[in-house]
């Protein structure tokens, strides 16, 4: 498999943001309403939004597939040991195929000594949160979010601890 990895910065914006609209119009359609994902996408991945998040430390990372831009993620730290996944998303036509775990393996291999890596997935998206599972993380608990305009995000927390 033909997978390479690319730190992404401000110029490769326009692709985690046209990458989102593709995978969340496919993938969210069963789990939430088209309202609520255009208002999150609106939200999470305009241009504007993008680089402000890039701006207070979110670090994104492209997944590329046969030279193909397949994936995004995203991750924060407050202390260089535990780490927050904002954002991992793999194109819908490339999920089941390991891609999403070897792209996850790599990320946290590129991580200096971390302890901990959390996520927030929503509780009714069956797929993720086994992938989670796979991939050694557990339920620490069940959160809801207002994401403001009468929407909510109702989510799992999920935690990994890293042994290295």
């Amino acid at each position: 498999m033909n997978l390479t990895y690319k730190k992404a910065t401000e110029n490769d914006l326009p692709i985690i943001s046209f990458l989102a609209e593709k995978i969340w119009k496919r993938h969210y359609v069963d789990i939430i309403s088209g309202e609520q994902i255009e208002y999150m996408l609106n939200k999470m991945y305009s241009l504007a939004s993008l680089r402000d998040q890039m701006q207070n430390g979110h670090q994104f990372t492209l997944a590329y597939f046969d030279g193909s831009p397949v994936g995004y993620m995203s991750l924060s730290t407050r202390d260089e040991k535990n780490y927050f996944l904002h954002k991992f998303y793999v194109e819908v036509d490339e999920q089941s195929k390991g891609i999403g775990t070897q792209f996850l393996n790599y990320v946290i291999s590129s991580l200096n000594d971390p302890k901990t890596i959390e996520l927030t997935v929503n509780r009714q998206n069956f797929k993720a949160v086994n992938f989670y599972f796979k991939n050694g993380f557990i339920i620490r608990e069940v959160a809801d979010f207002d994401i403001g305009n009468a929407f909510v995000m109702n989510d799992f927390i999920m935690v990994k601890k890293i042994k290295k």
